[in-house]
């Protein structure tokens, strides 16, 4: 009998929380983030959920409840969404949730202060508790209120936001009369106001707060300077997802860069400055693994958020990954990693197998869809955008999810398998049709920064559809399942091949090739 597991997604499969914050309180682990909705058309349609498991058993996750609405801010309904939140425990033992509103696509998230909720436990219900403020009771409205992060520093209760964008790195600004434009319609402030900041009003601060956790002690100052050409930064500058964890005596800082598919992270003595920055912690596409290029990305890439975490001995960390070719269906995924002796975090892949003990048993079935490598050669990065090209993408219709659009010369990887004994291997899917084919109601919308690169496969189209199974992605076969057509086309069916795999834990590799594209459902080992 199979023991229990957990795969990449970690969560239902129907469930999509992104910009996970992951904080142990008691005997239990719990997944704070915003709640995107499936096939949606704009970030973070759904009210916040808290999953959690017990720290002894990352396999054994529960749904807690819907902890709070977005109707019970007071900018609902002209702001109608609630992104990135965090949750701390403050000093007199209850717990405070910190978040920003916004409207569609991002729209006047940049404009209002920093909400805060409160509740006597993790995961009840929380209630309105106010804004963040000055000293004089008046919104604390310093630098860009996005995306906060709050630690409990030994009793020190500290606030972390911002976000950053270039315009100010520009030679010309403000002479550039279009960059202050820009900001001012972006943020909501006077030219006055942006143009009175002595480095910038972006880049990631911080700020104390008083134990009431609404009114700011100390006030908000830079931790790392908004201009970094020359610095350690300059290749992995901050853009947003502010997280801070406290690693012994040292602070670590992480944070979604420029390249906006990493998690980077930096580290100092000090919780208010001194940072240098350390490195990329996991991208979404596996991007500079092993020095792998943004073109040769593993993944469609996109927006990334999230943090670190020990849990019972072992350091996670936790990100999300892209569906249904937009950035807007985003699914919580975790992987182990390592706080080296020096203090260093090496880049870890993103796997099938995450939160998991060790791999997944090569036996049964599994859903498609924990493909943690999904590519035809030519993936966009989404960046606030949906696509309507077709390219291999992660989807639903219905209850059914599964693998779309997949064309000749995708490769679906899956990381990693424990192999006994296994000589045949199936995969449950369907030629893909125009009757059958995932369709959502939402528009295509291609941000600015949205990239989408066709390249031609470099491989014969065959007259039969087939994938050819691999240990590597560039090795050679150990086994092929062929496609034959079905009377039904919107039937599921289970095509087998015998494989040669040896026993021992491998990745799985599928390349598919065919004049047809094709829908993978479930995997299965017989």
């Amino acid at each position: 009998m199979r023991k229990k597991q957990v795969f990449n997604p970690f969560l239902p499969l129907n469930e999509y929380i992104p910009d996970g914050e992951p904080h142990v309180f008691g005997d239990r682990v719990y997944l704070y983030g915003s709640h995107d909705h499936e096939g949606g058309y704009t970030f973070c349609m759904d009210d916040y959920t808290v999953y959690s498991a017990p720290v002894d058993d990352l396999t054994d996750w529960r749904k807690e409840r819907v902890i709070y609405e977005a109707n019970q801010d007071p900018a609902y309904p002209e702001l109608c969404y609630m992104y990135a939140p965090d949750v701390v425990q403050g000093n007199d033992g209850k717990y405070y949730l910190y978040y920003a509103m916004s409207g569609d696509y991002g729209v006047g998230g940049y404009t209002c202060p920093i909400s805060v909720a409160v509740c006597d436990t993790p995961a009840g219900k929380y209630k309105f508790l106010g804004h963040v403020r000055n000293k004089d009771g008046s919104p604390m409205m310093r630098y860009v209120c996005f995306d906060p992060a709050v630690l409990n520093d030994d009793g020190v209760i500290r606030l972390y936001y911002g976000t950053q964008y270039d315009y100010e790195e520009q030679p010309d600004f403000p002479e550039n009369d279009a960059y202050v434009k820009q900001e001012m319609e972006m943020f909501g402030r006077t030219r006055e106001e942006i143009l009175s900041y002595p480095d910038s009003i972006m880049g990631p601060v911080m700020l104390v707060l008083e134990d009431d956790m609404l009114t700011v002690k100390e006030e908000p100052k830079h931790i790392i300077l908004y201009k970094v050409k020359g610095t350690s930064f300059e290749a992995h500058p901050f853009f947003e997802a502010s997280s801070m964890r406290k690693v012994g005596d040292k602070y670590y800082f992480v944070y979604s860069s420029k390249q906006n598919h990493e998690l980077c992270y930096a580290v100092s003595d000090q919780p208010d400055g001194g940072f240098t920055f350390g490195g990329t912690i996991v991208s979404n596409g596996d991007v500079g693994l092993d020095g792998r290029p943004l073109e040769e990305k593993l993944n469609m890439t996109g927006t990334t958020h999230g943090s670190i975490i020990e849990i019972n001995g072992q350091w996670y960390a936790f990100y999300h990954r892209l569906t249904h070719k937009s950035d807007y269906s985003r699914q919580a995924c975790a992987e182990k990693i390592k706080i080296e002796a020096d203090g260093s975090i090496r880049q870890v892949e993103v796997t099938s197998c995450g939160l998991n003990e060790g791999p997944l048993v090569a036996e049964g079935s599994y859903p498609a869809v924990i493909a943690c490598n999904l590519t035809n050669g030519s993936m966009p990065h989404g960046n606030n955008s949906i696509y309507k090209e077709e390219f291999p993408n992660i989807t639903n219709s219905g209850e059914e999810r599964f693998i779309g659009e997949i064309d000749h010369g995708t490769l679906i990887g899956y990381k990693y398998f424990e192999f006994k004994n296994v000589t045949r291997i199936g995969i449950v899917g369907r030629i893909e049709t125009e009757e059958n084919k995932a369709r959502f109601d939402t528009p295509a919308r291609l941000d600015a920064r949205s990239r989408l690169i066709h390249k031609p496969v470099d491989m014969p189209v065959p007259e039969n559809n087939f994938f050819e199974l691999r240990l590597e992605p560039e090795g050679p076969a150990c086994g092929k399942i062929n496609i034959t057509d079905a009377e039904d086309e919107h039937a599921w069916e289970c095509f087998t091949g015998d494989v040669q795999i040896p026993d021992g834990i491998h990745a799985l590799y599928l390349v598919y090739h065919g004049k047809d594209k094709f829908q993978m459902k479930e995997l299965k080992f017989l």
